[in-house]
């Protein structure tokens, strides 16, 4: 009878585990059980970060806003509540945008908010 290799699966599995854990420090790369481990960190950590990411992004918009807008002799609060009185539907990353690149187009949007 022919020689039989076993083990295919098994070993699939394991590279498959550390191609995912390509670029961590350490054994956690290239060992195995610990490579398991950091793993399962990692995936909720990534969960987590996903949801930290548009929070900060949000805040760090809130500022541009905030610094433009006071430019314009408005504070952060007033203009967003002008904003929403006069039905003005832009959200707060485009408008961080125009402050940030386009700072006539934010300054007419200023304006068309407060009369």
């Amino acid at each position: 009878m022919p020689r039989v290799k076993r083990g295919t699966i098994a070993h699939k599995k394991r590279e498959a585990l550390l191609k995912r854990t390509k670029g961590f420090r350490w054994g956690r790369k290239s060992k195995e059980r610990a490579a398991k481990e950091a793993l399962l960190h990692a995936l909720s950590r990534k969960f987590r970060g996903r949801k930290e990411k548009k929070r900060t992004s949000r805040a760090l918009w809130n500022v541009k806003i905030n610094t433009a807008s006071r430019l314009e002799n408005i504070s952060y609060s007033k203009l967003i509540a002008a904003l929403k009185r006069n039905k003005i539907k832009l959200d707060r990353k485009i408008l961080a945008d125009l402050a940030e690149h386009e700072p006539a187009v934010f300054k007419k949007v200023v304006e068309k908010a407060i009369s």
